[in-house]
């Protein structure tokens, strides 16, 4: 517990939101979160899966062509984190192929429960699901040494 509060107290604020390592690379990284989208988690992650891993403008031209209805607002909001990534980080050359989704999230939103009218005096109930997607864009920088 004492090492992990010396290894914070090391960091200043800036080191920790703005750079990530993970396994002796360095990434830049931003995120865009698209929240209360009035679409199934399950058919989103369909999707988000499909582009998971893939560099920017790779994932954007494969989401153009995929005959999904999802794939509309998941290249939407990488076109963001992306965005949020340049904003981020101005003196930086960042271009779409050099950037890369390193994570992507469906989570299950607010789910708006209905009454469907059925035979006999009875009720059944629809679920009109929601769901909220988190993108993590990064640029790979470089290798630290230990």
């Amino acid at each position: 517990m004492a090492k992990k509060q010396e290894m914070t107290e090391e960091l200043t604020a800036d080191q920790v939101d703005t750079v990530d390592t993970f396994q002796g690379v360095e990434f830049l990284e931003a995120r865009a979160v698209q929240r209360h989208l009035r679409r199934s988690p399950r058919k989103v992650r369909l999707v988000a899966d499909f582009v998971r891993g893939m560099n920017v403008e790779k994932a954007l031209a494969q989401l153009s062509f995929t005959k999904k209805g999802a794939a509309d607002d998941v290249s939407k909001v990488i076109k963001s984190a992306a965005a949020n990534l340049r904003d981020k980080f101005q003196e930086e050359r960042l271009d779409n192929d050099t950037l890369f989704v390193k994570e992507i999230l469906v989570d299950e939103g607010m789910t708006l429960k209905r009454i469907q009218p059925a035979p006999q005096g009875r009720a059944h109930r629809i679920n009109k699901r929601s769901c909220h997607i988190t993108v993590v864009v990064a640029k790979e920088e470089t290798e630290t040494s230990n």
